[in-house]
């Protein structure tokens, strides 16, 4: 059911008038009191505008006629408990366009992005790190209150969003749009109420702060896993990939004696002579980190008939049994938690055990909770919460500083308790990273499984896990990161801290149908709303915004694809951009308006593109050390008429190559690295490339210095 409220006038008086459709229940504060979901307060006076929500102000800004005033209407409208409020700015027939400027102010945890599918355009994926000023995005989204402002995009109207200030406590931002029709609208519980996240309260949990970046035993070993090869991939680990940002060794499946009481999984088998904790001391002596997997599964007869109340019952009275999960573990009963789940965790975590993948979760859901509702009903319990309860028992026993992954399928229930959630089926797929690409590092971390560096995937898989700020696992044996296929793994991590360029999932087939979570009784096959394995997507791109710059970096998967025009990425379709191909080291070229990709390189799999808008003065491109082409690396760079500075992160050992411009007019003069060797200096066109290397991981200094031709 909706309902309408309504209110109109017409600017141009001098009399304030308040619009307000439902003042606040309470107001945001530092202890994070839930936002009220309802429409915020409107008031027009003049040409001026102020929103308020929350007991703050979170717009003011003015509006601009040329002629006749405006025609203002503002209307709340609720749809069950989705609030949508509506601004709209209409000029007068006799007047030219209208001009609506001002500022949004959100906190901290706030960015820009497109709130609402585009009209028209390509299907990209769009992420940022830092606060991104991409052309395409017409709203601020505050991830700590769950509201967006946005401007609703229409074919005459022009919207910009740019970042003015980030804070400690708060960011602020400039909204600007003009067009004969402006529709300004507001948004409270957008994700909670609007995308159908009912357990999502970001005021009460923060995104897991860091990149995880890793390695898993599972198709390296698969149950067959020991200790020695836990042991001697640590140790290559630690030698090669661990100076490029990779911390965690995720021992999986099979060390465990039985999936039952909490002995059975503290006590390992015969294959882990020397226990667990001096496992996890082993790998934490490496300078890595231990993770671990466990399972929601129990399969000890005995235990469950002597404490049959701690399980669920069949409708006869009898123990519930279901597939993969086997006996189900009653989540609602406080003393089955505290027997045969808290105690796992609690001794893992004092063990050392540092991050944890919780398994079979949609089995104890579907097969478990779902096909045993009555079971539920009759003690009054919403079987829903009973699994949260069941899940958000060992988030209490590991701490929010331990890192908690919840396998596998999309998992809407654990919302605000799970770090990450393995998205689809065993396997890596890069589909569900357009089909989810609205969640990840606001509602959780997205897992797209393990990769293995196979020669078909090796670059395009860690390009796409790398580029959308996902969780990024490695699982092959030990000896493949010796050789070449080691490569494209040391350039996607870390993987740089993202937050998404659409509140939207660009591949909406999935996410649509996350409703049936809650009815699904089987979890043998992947759901229509588990993640999928056909791309519907096969641009990702990443807006990097740096003091010093901002650039994007254009990752292809696939497609069929001419031409790139420039304004679908959201930058200025006038300007001129240089183009560098990542994977080939090499210029692509300086184009305008579009530029076609080429056809996909058969050794990659995949093309990665770093773009920066040429200047009219010799320029950095990019630098080899991470395909962002500077991303993670690059601590600061400036010019100073005629020389080029910067100042980067480089890893001991790992050649690192600076990709700059010398456009006509100018001549290379030399290349230096502070405290360092400069490298042989090549040159290709317009195109010149030196290298600086250390011996050991640290900041260096380097520079170009060029003299007129």
């Amino acid at each position: 059911m909706t309902r309408t409220f309504a209110a109109a006038l017409v600017l141009g008086g001098t009399m304030p008038l308040l619009l307000a459709q439902g003042a606040p229940r309470n107001s945001a504060s530092p202890s994070r009191i839930a936002p009220p979901n309802e429409p915020a307060i409107v008031e027009i006076a003049s040409d001026r505008i102020v929103i308020r929500y929350g007991g703050g102000v979170i717009f003011e800004g003015t509006i601009s006629a040329s002629a006749a005033p405006a025609r203002v209407t503002v209307n709340a409208y609720r749809t069950e408990d989705a609030v949508d409020q509506v601004i709209a700015l209409t000029a007068s027939p006799s007047a030219g366009p209208l001009e609506l400027a001002g500022t949004v102010t959100a906190s901290a945890e706030a960015f820009p992005a497109e709130a609402d599918r585009p009209l028209r355009g390509m299907q990209v994926v769009r992420h940022a790190s830092g606060l991104s000023r991409n052309l395409r995005n017409h709203a601020v989204y505050d991830r700590r209150w769950d509201w967006a402002l946005s401007v609703d995009d229409q074919p005459r109207t022009r919207t910009r969003v740019t970042p003015v200030l980030a804070a400690a406590t708060a960011r602020t931002f400039r909204l600007e749009a003009s067009g004969r029709e402006i529709l300004l609208r507001f948004r409270p519980r957008f994700y909670q109420q609007h995308r159908g996240l009912r357990y999502f309260e970001p005021w009460t949990y923060a995104i897991w702060p860091s990149p995880v970046a890793g390695w898993c035993s599972w198709f390296a070993f698969f149950d067959k896993v020991n200790e020695d090869d836990i042991r001697r991939t640590a140790d290559v680990v630690a030698a090669t990939l661990a100076p490029f940002g990779y911390e965690y060794i995720q021992l999986d499946d099979g060390y465990q004696r039985a999936t039952g009481a909490p002995e059975f999984w503290l006590q390992a088998n015969q294959k882990f002579p020397s226990g667990l904790a001096a496992l996890a001391e082993y790998i934490k002596g490496k300078g890595l980190k231990p993770a671990i997997w466990t399972n929601a599964a129990f399969s000890q007869t005995d235990v469950a008939e002597r404490h049959r109340e701690w399980f669920v019952r069949d409708p006869k009275g009898g123990l519930a049994r279901g597939n993969w999960v086997d006996l189900v573990v009653d989540g609602s009963n406080p003393a089955a938690l505290d027997a045969l789940v808290r105690p796992v965790y609690r001794e893992l975590r004092a063990q050392g055990w540092e991050y944890f993948k919780l398994d079979a979760l949609r089995h104890l859901r579907y097969e478990g909770y779902n096909a045993y509702g009555g079971h539920f009903a009759a003690k009054g319990v919403d079987r829903a919460e009973a699994f949260r309860s069941y899940v958000r028992s060992v988030r209490e026993e590991i701490g929010r500083d331990r890192f908690l992954m919840a396998c596998w399928g999309v998992r809407p229930e654990l919302v605000g308790i799970a770090d990450a959630c393995r998205i689809g089926t065993d396997g890596f797929s890069f589909a569900g990273l357009a089909q989810y690409n609205s969640f990840n590092n606001v509602v959780w971390r997205n897992d797209p499984d393990h990769i293995e560096l196979s020669e078909r995937e090796a670059w395009r898989s860690t390009m796409v896990t790398s580029l959308t700020g996902s969780l990024f696992l490695l699982t092959d044996k030990p000896e493949r990161y010796l050789g070449e296929y080691a490569e494209p793994a040391r350039r996607a991590v870390p993987v740089l801290m993202t937050v998404p360029g659409q509140l939207y999932d660009v591949d909406p087939s999935r996410s649509a149908a996350l409703w049936r979570a809650d009815v699904e009784v089987s979890g043998r096959d992947p759901k229509p709303f588990d993640a999928g394995l056909e791309p519907g997507a096969h641009l990702y791109q990443l807006d990097i915004e740096r003091p010093f710059g901002s650039w994007s970096v254009l990752g292809r998967t696939g497609g069929d694809i001419d031409r790139i025009p420039f304004e679908q990425l959201g930058l200025e379709a006038s300007k001129e951009y240089v183009v560098f191909d990542f994977w080939e080291k090499r210029l692509h070229g300086t184009f305008s308006g579009s530029f076609a990709p080429g056809v996909i390189p058969a050794r990659y799999n995949s093309q990665v593109f770093v773009i920066r808008e040429r200047l009219a003065r010799p320029q950095l491109v990019a630098t080899s050390r991470h395909i962002t082409g500077g991303g993670v690396d690059l601590i600061d760079l400036s010019w100073d008429g005629a020389r080029l500075s910067g100042r980067s992160r480089v890893v001991a050992g790992d050649p690192y190559e600076v990709y700059v411009t010398v456009p006509a007019g100018y001549v290379l003069d030399r290349a230096t690295c502070t405290d360092v060797p400069a490298g042989a200096q090549a040159r290709d066109g317009a195109l010149a490339r030196f290298t600086c290397r250390s011996e050991t991981s640290r900041e260096i200094d380097w520079s170009v210095t060029f003299r007129p031709q």
